[in-house]
């Protein structure tokens, strides 16, 4: 059974923006995925599991005691705050301790089950030592460096296809071979000044179907013979929909969903568990968002379930 990371999001803390205006305010989509898979009969409130805050030894293996500390006690200076996008409070910092602990919670399962999803995370912006881009923990840099330390991976490949590079993840694992940060991302799109990651992607304004998919089926499958990773990470970011607001690529709902299928076929290929992160989404209809989400779960529960 598919393994989901959720954590319900507290709507009466949210700015009213934030039905509203979802490349101001993205957060209520997570609510909605998790609606909407449960209509369409995807999954059922079995599939989904309410993980626990994530404990500090973890999150302080990747980022620094200085910024942990300032988060955990709403302290982040006002620049940073702009930076990250959020208004801080004591419940969106608990919210992202719980969406940290979901995704390393996924790692048991995936390694399991052969697959495990997050219906949040996918927060690549965050570096050790400061946030932006609404991401303020690295969660998929916290799953890998617990996976390292308990000696349950021994080489990771990261697959970030969100249209932003994954600048965070890239700056955090810039000195760890055993963590191997892939980023496929809009050449012209957030950040304005790219980290290296260990190999980065870039794609020209208004990439469509075609030039995004035939890159991914070139690259990735080389990386997983000449990597040869145990574990996969992949944030499957939808901000390359062509609807979206912020993104500057121009692919298909339909190619999207390729896009996931293949990722999957090439995990599923190569006997290995992956971890899947939601990342980024702006479209200015939430529906689009939404479905473009659902289309990653509902790929995973019918090639491996």
């Amino acid at each position: 059974m598919l393994q989901i990371a959720y954590a319900p999001l507290y709507k009466h803390e949210l700015p009213a923006s934030a039905t509203g205006e979802p490349h101001r305010f993205p957060m209520i989509k997570y609510e909605l995925i998790h609606e909407q898979l449960l209509y369409d009969g995807t999954c059922t409130e079995a599939n989904f599991f309410a993980p626990d805050p994530i404990d500090d030894w973890w999150v302080l293996g990747v980022h620094t005691p200085d910024y942990v500390h300032a988060l955990k006690t709403q302290t982040v200076d006002a620049r940073m705050v702009r930076r990250i996008g959020f208004p801080m409070s004591p419940r969106l910092i608990e919210r992202e301790w719980v969406i940290t602990q979901g995704t390393l919670d996924c790692t048991h399962y995936a390694r399991r089950d052969g697959v495990a999803m997050n219906v949040a995370g996918g927060t690549h912006h965050a570096y050790p030592d400061h946030g932006e881009g609404f991401c303020m923990l690295n969660d998929v840099g916290v799953a890998a460096h617990y996976l390292l330390e308990t000696g349950q991976a021994r080489k990771i490949l990261v697959i970030d296809l969100d249209v932003h590079q994954g600048n965070g993840t890239a700056v955090m694992f810039q000195d760890e071979p055993r963590v191997f940060t892939f980023s496929m991302h809009g050449k012209d799109n957030y950040p304005l000044k790219k980290e290296q990651s260990d190999l980065d992607i870039p794609l020209p304004t208004g990439t469509g179907d075609e030039l995004f998919l035939n890159t991914l089926y070139d690259i990735l499958p080389r990386l997983l013979a000449t990597q040869q990773p145990d574990f996969l990470f992949y944030v499957a970011g939808v901000d390359i929909l062509a609807t979206d607001r912020l993104g500057k690529l121009s692919v298909s709902m339909g190619g999207v969903k390729q896009r996931d299928e293949f990722v999957f076929e090439q995990a599923c290929k190569a006997g290995l568990p992956i971890v899947v992160s939601m990342g980024g989404g702006y479209s200015p209809r939430v529906a689009d968002i939404v479905d473009a989400h659902c289309n990653t779960f509902r790929v995973a529960a019918n090639l491996y379930f």
